[in-house]
């Protein structure tokens, strides 16, 4: 494949494009995604330069050429797997023991994640938590709704009052 000369600028995704088209990955970081100006390399070694008025998501179709198309691919990073083979009430207690740690987290039907890091390896250890350390794509805020699509209730909050 020829690439251009220039880096291009991505502004806004494509309306529509043939789905049928190879994919060729821009791997990206969390916290890349979660930006609406930084710069990857695709997998060809195409350089792409995002410039959007919202952040990507995982999977995000950003541009296209005759033979392929360009999708932005989340790289999996380090997180705490909590199985929740528990009663309800429990997983609830896990949950909100973890927002109200002011630490992100998001649920399968089965399982709960939370990025690893040393406060949430501490905070489970002490509720006697079971979890496993492995890699996964993490999406903060995303939450398992049964038979429905994941709910996206993102990594933010806002308190009562602005703060």
């Amino acid at each position: 494949m020829n690439h251009p000369a220039l880096m291009p600028t991505v502004v806004r995704v494509p309306d529509s494009f043939d789905a049928s088209l190879p994919e060729i990955p821009i791997q990206a970081s969390r916290r890349d995604l979660a930006q609406t100006r930084w710069r990857a390399l695709a997998a060809d070694g195409t350089p792409f330069e995002f410039a959007l008025e919202r952040p990507l998501r995982d999977g995000t179709t950003v541009g296209t050429s005759p033979d392929a198309r360009y999708v932005v691919r989340q790289q999996p990073e380090r997180v705490l797997a909590i199985r929740l083979e528990v009663a309800a009430s429990a997983a609830a207690g896990i949950g909100w023991a973890l927002g109200n740690a002011h630490l992100e987290a998001s649920a399968s039907a089965n399982e709960l994640l939370t990025p690893e890091g040393e406060e949430a390896r501490a905070l489970l250890g002490r509720l006697r938590v079971p979890y496993e350390a492995k890699e996964a794509v993490f999406i903060p805020g995303r939450f398992a709704r049964g038979k429905m699509e994941p709910a996206e209730l993102g990594s933010g909050h806002r308190h009562p009052g602005g703060t």
